[in-house]
């Protein structure tokens, strides 16, 4: 009995998880199987390698792997150790991994809560399973900053629809741009788009109805007369053909490379990517021109609104002409 006491308290002391049957074992020197934080994330990060193209994204898998890095140095640099028990994944690792984070690795605020919500998917896991018992995020609220989401303006998005081009790649590259302006599709989505999915709508017009890769949603968006143009100017295109695609997509490493070239010669002086045409169609071709957030959210493929109103960012001429109505209804009261 004596025994059993001074091996309770010893659990109590370690704030190991207590139950009948792991004092049991404990008592009759039955080894329990320890998992360890480390091993779970590259467990769950081999998983994630195996499902790549199909559920995840390389880029994702990439930040997974990235975040364990980061793990396994601040466990060296903290505690001196190559891996901890699950059960000592708590608040005060959140806090001290955070303050690593942001001092020894110099990671930027969004950043560094990126790699911290990266973290709790591994502890989700650990919850789940019932290796934990006490989520340490349970008190923890990183908040992250909100980013400056650069778009084109009205004059910049004509001036590069109607820029001639003379090399061959620059004027595909453009094209493909102006298509997810006028879409608001992903690169990746624009990548694996079929003809297939280019179908007549409720209307009688032509519609993208599309499946989004990142969050598996369908995205029914009516095909705006730019758009149709690209899609028309590659029906031909030995790729499209080939490959049952709607455009000859290069890799996204090679179209924003190219992109800085045709800014410098449209005389845009943004860092053009190609994730600002998606943020384009959601501000400068939707929002700012009357079309209800809902609409938007609905032609995006995002299942909740205030991810569309990250995007929304109206634009002064808005604010003005809305200012102007409001004139002209007070000054007929």
């Amino acid at each position: 009995e004596a025994k059993a006491q001074e091996l309770h308290n010893l659990m109590i002391m370690n704030q190991d998880f207590i139950t009948a049957e792991t004092l049991k074992n404990r008592f009759i020197g039955k080894e329990e199987k320890v998992r360890s934080l480390i091993n779970v994330f590259e467990d769950h990060n081999k998983r994630m390698e195996s499902l790549v193209g199909q559920e995840f994204e390389k880029s994702t898998l990439q930040r997974y792997q990235t975040c364990l890095m980061h793990t396994k140095e601040f466990m060296q640099w903290q505690y001196n150790v190559s891996d901890i028990p699950i059960t000592k994944s708590n608040f005060s690792f959140l806090k001290y991994f955070e303050y690593y984070l942001r001092s020894i690795r110099k990671c930027g605020n969004n950043s560094a809560i990126i790699y911290i919500k990266n973290l709790g998917k591994i502890v989700r896991i650990c919850l789940g399973n019932g290796w934990l018992t006490v989520d340490p995020y349970l008190n923890y609220k990183p908040k992250q900053k909100a980013v400056h989401r650069e778009v084109l303006t009205k004059d910049e998005l004509e001036r590069l629809y109607k820029k001639k081009f003379d090399i061959e790649r620059l004027a595909l590259v453009r094209d493909i741009f102006v298509f997810s302006c006028y879409t608001g599709l992903a690169y990746v989505d624009v990548r694996k788009l079929k003809r297939s999915e280019l179908v007549k709508g409720i209307d009688g017009n032509l519609w993208i109805f599309t499946s989004r890769q990142k969050t598996d949603t369908m995205s029914r968006i009516p095909v705006l007369p730019n758009a149709l143009t690209v899609i028309d100017s590659y029906a031909e295109h030995p790729q499209c053909i080939a490959e049952d695609t709607l455009l000859p997509v290069m890799s996204n490493q090679k179209l924003n490379a190219y992109l800085k070239e045709i800014a410098d010669l449209c005389k845009i002086k943004k860092l053009l990517t190609f994730h600002i045409a998606r943020h384009t169609f959601a501000t400068t071709v939707t929002l700012n021109n009357g079309v209800p957030i809902e609409s938007v959210a609905k032609m995006m493929g995002h299942t909740n609104i205030k991810t569309t109103q990250i995007y929304a960012k109206v634009m002064d001429h808005k604010i003005s002409e809305d200012m102007q109505l409001l004139k002209h209804k007070l000054l007929s009261i």
